[in-house]
């Protein structure tokens, strides 16, 4: 792992989100980024409250990066419970596992998803970047 990100000096950060879910209407996520340093916000939709966040994301930052796993586990028990999330993506053979936890699940999505995102730029940074994940 790179020395910047271990820092904290990554490219994205998480800095707010909102979701409408439910039985009826569509599922949709507005997103807050900062991006290199950049705050940036846009609202998307998607087939469920997670797929809406990470569109989001995908709209905010273009990658072609793959959603390869995507698990939640409660790390703690009853209804205020913390999830902990895992996303791994896959880019050119690049592979980079996020985690986070939040008594907000989607929450922790958004940050597990931006979390492997910045583990592809750090290891991809070491190498030659590819033109799927420069912004």
């Amino acid at each position: 792992m790179d020395d910047s990100y271990a820092r904290g000096e990554a490219r994205l950060e998480v800095l707010n989100i909102k979701v409408q879910a439910g039985t009826k209407g569509p599922q949709r996520a507005r997103v807050q980024l900062k991006i290199d340093g950049r705050t940036a916000e846009v609202e998307s939709s998607g087939s469920g409250p997670v797929d809406a966040i990470f569109c989001a994301i995908r709209t905010l930052f273009p990658h072609k990066a793959r959603l390869q796993l995507y698990q939640v586990h409660a790390v703690t028990s009853g209804s205020d419970a913390q999830a902990e999330v895992s996303v791994r993506l896959e880019d050119k053979g690049h592979i980079a596992t996020g985690r986070a936890a939040d008594t907000d699940t989607l929450v922790a999505s958004a940050r597990a998803y931006v979390s492997a995102l910045n583990y592809l730029l750090v290891r991809q940074q070491k190498k030659v970047m590819p033109q799927s994940l420069t912004a």
